[in-house]
């Protein structure tokens, strides 16, 4: 019994050595993972900020307007606008699927004061690195609905262009969110829009509007209403609040018929959700305003 005793402690010792080494040498590892979890990203002040929703964003000659700000888990910051912005095809095509479109990886660029033939000051630089349009087409998606309304893409900022970024919209605030019930007639919406046909004009890019009520057969996927002043080309992927500061939608088409010069706005939850489980960018999601959300000029 006694010798059974003497050769049972050094095995003991040995096993808690080697517990303890092995927990020493994940311990480094495991708090690297949970710092890279935590890792938030520094915002400009939104006064000084170049590289805002609502700014001008030209891609492959085309311009479009930023909708809003996102974010992944391990620090990257992405702005969003209108998949069709980086389309091939014509100007009326509508639908996603069928479509061509730059390849991920085109370069983007942030811009100030420029046309739709040229560019302006260039504030900052991107890369498209999802389209919904293009993953619809890899996927092989064919629900005529969500070919029609999904018209989203993400373009990451280049890291030495973060520090330019806040994701507050200009003159209203927010997001304080995002809205998940639709529109219903009647409700208010509040927009940013920055076309260069208005020519600079920034009186004209803050938009006060409202919901013509949602059509079922849109599935929550669109969004019909009336603005002061419509959407007009270059403000596609602009994006909107509701009455509370959420993010409600992104602008995508004009509305001839029935009714003239309303816009369809793409609903942004499910767009997002289609784009966190396609896009493969871990953790993405909207980057709330520091700046809050005010429904007054």
């Amino acid at each position: 019994m006694t010798l059974l005793r003497s050769r049972t402690v050094p095995v003991l010792l040995l096993v808690c050595a080697l517990a303890l080494a092995l927990v020493a040498t994940l311990a480094p590892t495991a708090d690297a993972a949970k710092r890279k979890r935590k890792r938030a990203v520094t915002w400009a002040p939104a006064a000084s900020a170049t590289i805002t929703p609502g700014v001008q964003m030209y891609t492959d000659g085309s311009q479009c307007t930023a909708n809003f700000v996102f974010t992944d888990r391990n620090g990257g910051v992405y702005v969003g606008y209108a998949a069709h912005c980086a389309g091939l095809g014509e100007a009326t095509d509508t639908s996603g699927c069928g479509q061509d479109s730059v390849p991920l990886g085109t370069p983007v660029t942030f811009e100030r004061g420029g046309s739709l033939l040229t560019s302006g000051t260039v504030l900052g630089r991107g890369t498209l690195v999802y389209s919904s349009w293009e993953t619809m087409n890899r996927l092989g998606t064919t629900d005529p609905v969500v070919c029609d309304f999904n018209d989203f893409a993400l373009v990451k900022v280049a890291g030495s262009d973060v520090s330019k970024v806040n994701p507050s919209v200009p003159v209203w605030g927010g997001p304080t969110g995002i809205d998940t019930d639709g529109l219903g007639a009647g409700e208010s919406v509040w927009s940013y829009g920055n076309s260069s046909l208005r020519a600079g004009i920034e009186l004209l890019s803050p938009k006060q509007g409202i919901a013509l009520g949602d059509d079922a057969a849109d599935q929550g996927w669109s969004h019909l209403l009336y603005t002061v002043t419509p959407g007009v080309p270059g403000d596609s992927g602009s994006g909107f609040l509701s009455a509370d500061g959420l993010a409600v939608g992104t602008l995508s088409t004009l509305g001839l018929t029935p009714f003239p010069l309303s816009n369809n706005i793409g609903d942004l939850a499910r767009e997002l959700a289609f784009a966190q489980e396609h896009s493969g960018i871990p953790g993405l999601k909207l980057a709330l305003g520091t700046e809050p959300f005010s429904p007054l000029l």
